[in-house]
């Protein structure tokens, strides 16, 4: 593992959170009992639950230095952390609370592993306290892989980097921008030596955020660094430290899982789906344009007020124009809401919008639907 971690130094990548794995997997114990108040972890790899549902990790991986942690019940503050490593290469840490599964120490009453495909949405919500006289960044980081898996390796990590203070940069290299979840952000793409890794890097600190997880996921699917036969393993927030950190803070941190009519897994009770749906997609494409034309069916028992369809542009296709619906943004992520005359689409009853557009290589369509959070079937 030294060898491998230099060799990565060496290269100039700095490594994520996937390396705690392959640098730990023997280390990690069994789940300590719930944190009550500023409970205090200082042990390399110790864990403790908070809300009966979440694991906090004090997770040293990458260096001998001291790292302790106070845990509250919502959430946990990095107290102490000690030395530095050089910036060109590898945290000294990955300090985190996950929803999931991360090497056999799964969250309680934790529904992942769940297949992407049958999950219509993933809210979770974080808030940051960021620091001054340290290198490091905040990393939200989610976990696909092929298979169910519990232990091991993951096949692609997504990191989603809410700050970045100092000389320090995600794995890979640039390989352009996106608009997801509402937001601007760098893409970084490479591989860490264990796994593919994909980051989203917001061009501006993010202190506090309500957001989908399965934004990202599909923003990932279009990339083709995932499918939607893979499964979510965990999500997980916390903070990669190069130098110093004392004061870095989780300050709340909630996750929870939607499949079709509501929640399931830790968290929050979902909001239940409008009903059933069935979405009809037929494209018209040439060298370097196509038209769509979408019809999406209510095939459950009540009506659907205010409709909203979510889906994800495979990537290099862009939206210049749409009608019957407002589509938004462009490309990526995108959601089609309807227009005032058509917002309601009763049961057993159908409504249609299309959209323009540019695209680049080979066409593909969208494979993935939500119809307000609900996942539809596609005919």
């Amino acid at each position: 593992m030294k060898s491998l971690i230099a060799s990565l130094r060496s290269a100039g990548t700095a490594v994520t959170a996937s390396l705690v794995a392959l640098a730990t997997c023997a280390a990690l114990g069994a789940l300590a009992a719930p944190a009550q108040a500023a409970d205090s972890i200082c042990g390399q790899y110790g864990t403790t639950v908070i809300q009966d549902r979440y694991v906090v990790q004090n997770n040293r991986w990458g260096t001998t230095d001291a790292q302790c942690i106070d845990v509250t019940d919502d959430g946990f503050t990095l107290t102490r952390a000690d030395g530095s490593v050089p910036t060109n290469g590898a945290p000294k840490s990955y300090p985190s609370v996950y929803n999931g599964c991360h090497y056999t120490n799964c969250s309680p009453g934790t529904e992942l592993p769940k297949r992407l495909d049958s999950i219509s949405g993933a809210p979770t919500s974080i808030t940051y306290t960021y620091v001054d006289g340290a290198v490091y960044d905040a990393a939200y980081d989610i976990w696909l892989d092929p298979e169910p898996k519990k232990d091991g390796v993951n096949r692609t990590e997504i990191m989603i980097w809410f700050n970045r203070v100092g000389p320090i940069q995600p794995v890979g290299s640039q390989t352009g921008t996106a608009t997801v979840a509402g937001r601007g952000w760098e893409v970084w793409t490479g591989n860490n030596g264990g796994n593919d890794v994909i980051s989203f890097v917001s061009p501006s600190a993010i202190s506090s955020w309500s957001f989908d997880v399965m934004d990202f996921v599909d923003a990932t699917v279009a990339r083709r660094m995932a499918q939607n036969s893979w499964y979510l393993t965990s999500v997980q927030a916390g903070f990669e430290p190069w130098q110093n950190g004392a004061g870095l803070a989780v300050r709340s941190f909630s996750s929870s899982v939607l499949t079709g009519g509501g929640s399931e897994g830790p968290g929050e009770p979902g909001t239940p789906a409008d009903g059933p749906c069935a979405v009809s997609y037929t494209a018209n494409a040439w060298t370097d344009g196509f038209t769509a034309d979408v019809k999406v069916t209510n095939t459950g028992t009540v009506p659907v007020s205010g409709w909203r369809l979510g889906f994800t542009l495979p990537q290099g296709q862009t939206v210049t124009q749409a009608w019957n619906a407002t589509v938004t943004p462009s490309s990526g992520a995108v959601t089609a809401t309807g227009a005032a005359f058509n917002a309601e689409i009763a049961p057993g009853a159908s409504q249609s919008f299309g959209f323009q557009g540019t695209h680049s290589g080979t066409f593909t369509k969208p494979d993935r639907f939500t119809l307000n959070g609900a996942l539809c079937t596609v005919g």
